[in-house]
């Protein structure tokens, strides 16, 4: 794609970088054919090349952005599909990101816009404020259909009817390996998926110590900024970025590390990007040795291998591939290839490469797509006939465990739950 920008704006490192992506773009098409949004509403300005199209024109003339561009950017998942499909190597993810920067900069939303993204920036990355605010909606649930904002409605629907206690394993600590030392590991706890699920870090504990992992929850370790970062709030997002840059690097200097786990994937997509996000600034380097350390819990699970996976019934399990670890992290076999080393019957369904609509805070910010997106995912799982639903990113579970009777569990905890550890929770009921 040919670009005009000025010597003057390539001067700019983001639009510099939004040069040679836009760049690398043929106009092939090929990213509507695996584009979500495109499939539900069928507009080529809800596909990448219709946004690549508005974000070169914004850009390149460097212009207030309209709300036409704006609703359309909105509307991006940032699923990433179009990036596994791509040919020509197009890094939309970057590209989004500038635009979604520079519209946050530049346009002025409306006030209920602006009230909204301001509310969820201010609680989602904060645990405590999280489970309050999830408290709160439980109490406010009878009053849904007064709710004049969809968007207001559907944050009252996610709320769990449960709200768990906060886990003293989230805490500042070491967990000592059981058996001989193999590896000595931090594990990122997350943000959001500390006050929904405490379960799924406490199994990722019990399944790396059970594995020979000294298990390190740093101090001064928090959100990743990815929610942040994908509304386009980016002096919030590196704040957030930069303290957990330096609570891993203070490990690293010390006792040291073998691996950053993660277990929940639109995070793991986000740390293993902090190199580019602090590019040229002081903490480039520690961000870059961050971002290298940052592995999947199913990726440093494949490379230890599981011991002793006995322990769980040979459940049919359909297996939902989370976009941010698929597409994100390119990460496709090992999630699938442990969980049949555990002894599970392994279901892919149909179109196992769109996304589910959950996308962060998507299915808060745009409702009707992400019902939509919930609706198709969940019929094409139910259609593996599954006894249970295994997925790696905390959003795609409350996602999909709101559309279906079929419990949904992150494959840490069936891994756990295999290799010795409890059954997990949602499987109580189960036969």
């Amino acid at each position: 794609m040919q670009t005009t920008f000025t010597a003057e704006q390539l001067a700019d490192p983001l639009t510099a970088r939004s040069n040679e992506i836009l760049r690398t773009c043929v106009h092939c098409g090929f990213c509507t054919a695996t584009c979500p949004t495109y499939k539900v509403l069928g507009d080529e300005l809800d596909s990448p090349r219709g946004r690549i199209y508005l974000i070169k024109d914004m850009l390149e003339n460097a212009r207030v952005p309209d709300p036409k561009t704006v609703q359309h950017i909105d509307r991006c998942l940032s699923c990433l599909s179009c990036m596994t499909t791509c040919p020509s190597g197009v890094h939309y993810m970057h590209l989004v990101d500038h635009a979604r920067e520079y519209i946050e900069t530049h346009y002025r939303r409306p006030l209920p816009d602006r009230v909204l993204r301001w509310l969820l920036a201010k609680i989602l990355p904060y645990p405590g404020r999280f489970r309050l605010a999830l408290r709160g909606a439980k109490l406010g649930r009878p009053l849904r259909r007064l709710m004049p904002d969809p968007r207001l409605r559907a944050m009252l629907d996610m709320a769990p009817r449960s709200v768990p206690p906060p886990s003293l394993n989230d805490r500042p600590q070491v967990f000592p390996a059981q058996g001989p030392r193999r590896k000595r590991v931090a594990l990122l706890t997350g943000c959001a998926q500390r006050a929904l699920n405490t379960d799924i870090n406490d199994a990722t504990v019990r399944l790396l110590r059970r594995h020979g992992c000294d298990v390190v929850i740093p101090r001064g370790m928090g959100c990743c900024g990815a929610l942040t970062h994908h509304m386009g709030r980016t002096g919030e997002s590196h704040a957030f970025a930069a303290a957990n840059i330096r609570a891993v690097m203070a490990e690293v200097n010390g006792d040291g590390l073998d691996a950053l786990v993660i277990n929940t994937s639109g995070c793991g997509t986000t740390v293993k990007d902090y190199g580019p996000m602090f590019a040229g600034g002081p903490l480039e380097a520690d961000a870059a040795r961050v971002a290298r350390l940052a592995k999947d819990i199913t990726e440093v699970m494949a490379d230890l291998g599981l011991t002793d996976a006995t322990h769980a019934p040979p459940l049919r399990v359909g297996y939902h591939a989370a976009c941010s670890l698929q597409h994100g992290q390119g990460i496709k076999a090992a999630p699938k290839e442990l969980l049949a080393d555990a002894g599970f019957t392994v279901l892919e369904p149909r179109d196992s490469h769109i996304c589910c609509g959950s996308a962060g805070t998507y299915n808060l910010m745009q409702p009707a797509i992400s019902a939509e997106l919930k609706a198709r995912k969940v019929a094409t799982l139910e259609a593996t006939k599954p006894q249970v639903i295994s997925a790696g990113n905390i959003g795609c579970m409350m996602q999909i465990g709101s559309g279906t009777g079929v419990p949904v569990v992150h494959t840490a905890e069936l891994l756990d739950w295999a290799t010795g550890g409890p059954r997990p929770k949602a499987l109580h009921g189960l036969a």
